[in-house]
């Protein structure tokens, strides 16, 4: 093992895109902390073959795809065994997966044998939200959680040698939702982006009239259909209204009913999940972005609409709102339709002057709260043991 530099292994169930910000996260993270000098590798639960494999320049162990709502794998444990005297650090991305009982696992019996282990983090992305177990319409999923957390997931998140949030609110929600919860050190390190790639007049843009976007997976938890409903009554009061872009997967059946709740109504346009030059040239082209979440850990788009100085309006369930209120760069409001009504009606009501200087303080709250290089530093700080950052 190289020992002039730290290495980290990560573990996550997926590096799909689709499936929401951690591993989203992971890529922005792992080429600053390079920089640093901290090594990063990627263990995960995908088939080899996936189409959103290969493009990054870090290492990535493909162990093929996991079975069940767990992504178990019958030869992670093993190698895990085999390779994790290679890494000084491991840190365990999301819970409710066999990704972070099988590192428990392995941990726990190299200790046994008198083996020297990594030091082991869990970074739980909103995952321990008491949202997820107070929601009526996950009950059957709560249960599973409560049984899981009482019987392998408490000891995931107990032993580790801490827990690691991307904010303070989900820090502070962590806190609600199970009993037993002892977590060894708690620390906010925060969570950043690159800087956007810079405009050019080729990136396309998903319409060419003016527009406001919602650019997220489209899931219940994301509050679409507040949106769709509360955007259709301020279209039916004024029908001058910027069209409503909504850029997500388009391929699941709660997308597909979004869809159609959208269908009579020709302003508003889904696209598809946008990447890349696309994704880009949607946040630059828009007026303001909109997420209405009933539950959002961090939200990795909103805070790629503040570094291209876009107004963000959003819910009261981000946890990063309490940031964006205190820098002016958006407008918070209850997620409800209610709610929702307000945010853009609100919006609507200022001039364009308000509209630019808003902008501004969005890019000023990136700036001060959300670059890559801030939440790097702070990382680092934590894996050489310098303390809570």
């Amino acid at each position: 093992m190289n020992k002039k530099s730290l290495n980290v292994l990560r573990i996550i169930s997926s590096m799909n895109p689709q499936g929401g910000g951690p591993s989203q996260g992971i890529r922005y993270s792992i080429p600053a902390l390079k920089a640093l000098g901290v090594e990063n590798e990627v263990v995960c639960l995908d088939s080899p073959d996936a189409s959103y494999l290969g493009q990054d320049d870090f290492i990535i162990h493909v162990l093929g795809a996991g079975r069940g709502p767990l992504h178990y794998h019958p030869q992670l444990i093993p190698w895990l065994k085999k390779h994790i005297d290679q890494y000084d650090t491991i840190i365990i991305h999301g819970l409710w997966s066999f990704a972070s009982h099988a590192v428990t696992k392995v941990v726990q019996q190299c200790k046994k044998q008198g083996l020297a282990v990594p030091k082991v983090y869990v970074m739980p992305h909103g995952m321990l939200d008491p949202w997820f177990q107070r929601d009526k319409s996950r009950r059957l999923k709560a249960l599973r959680n409560e049984i899981y957390w009482r019987l392998i997931e408490k000891k995931t998140v107990n032993q580790a040698d801490a827990m690691l949030f991307t904010c303070q609110q989900e820090l502070l929600l962590a806190k609600e939702t199970f009993k037993q919860y002892r977590p060894q050190q708690e620390w906010n390190i925060g969570y950043g982006i690159a800087n956007p790639t810079a405009y050019h007049d080729d990136m396309p843009r998903p319409i060419h009239s003016p527009y406001w976007l919602f650019l997220s997976r489209i899931h219940p938890k994301k509050g679409v259909d507040l949106l769709i409903r509360a955007y259709d009554k301020l279209c039916a009061q004024n029908s001058g209204m910027p069209d409503l872009v909504i850029a997500g997967p388009k391929d699941s059946d709660y997308a597909r009913q979004m869809i159609e709740l959208a269908e009579s109504n020709p302003k508003i346009h889904f696209t598809g999940m946008l990447q890349g030059d696309a994704k880009w040239g949607a946040l630059y082209g828009c007026e303001a972005f909109i997420l209405p979440s009933h539950q959002e850990n961090f939200g990795i788009a909103v805070v790629e609409a503040l570094a291209c100085s876009k107004p963000v309006l959003i819910s009261d369930q981000v946890n990063i709102w309490r940031e964006i209120e205190e820098g002016q760069g958006g407008i918070i409001a209850p997620d409800t339709e209610e709610g929702t009504y307000q945010l853009l009606t609100s919006f609507c009501a200022m001039d364009s002057h308000q509209k630019k200087r808003m902008g501004d303080k969005a890019y000023q709250v990136y700036q001060k709260h959300f670059t890559i290089q801030e939440a790097a530093d702070k990382l680092k700080n934590v894996l050489y043991g310098k303390g809570n950052p």
